[in-house]
């Protein structure tokens, strides 16, 4: 079930943003904390092969650029995209948007 909390992000749409968190399996030791840390519903607990693990459910409704897992996290099972490269997306997406808007604006 995908419940995306966040349309836009300043302005963008979400799901242009390429910022997600990816869980490693092999670092994850089931601990919960992602589920009980990020409010938002990004993580859900499913049970396979009668374990439990998280899933990234709504990858959308991670806060972009979000530093939380830093310490939160600490067996380092879950990690994002770069920050730089995400923001540089977002710059680029800020001037396609502004370009589009200016374009709306004159007609």
């Amino acid at each position: 079930m995908v419940n995306t909390l966040q349309k836009t992000w300043h302005g963008i749409s979400r799901n242009e943003i390429p910022w997600y968190p990816i869980i490693d399996y092999e670092k994850c030791i089931g601990c919960e904390k992602c589920v009980e840390y990020c409010t938002l519903r990004t993580y859900v607990f499913e049970e396979e092969n009668a374990q439990k693990r998280p899933i990234v459910e709504n990858p959308d409704n991670c806060v972009v650029l979000c530093s939380g897992r830093d310490s939160i996290f600490l067996a380092g099972a879950i990690s994002h995209p770069s920050k730089m490269q995400t923001r540089e997306i977002i710059k680029n997406l800020r001037k396609v948007y502004s370009i589009k808007q200016k374009g709306k604006e004159s007609l």
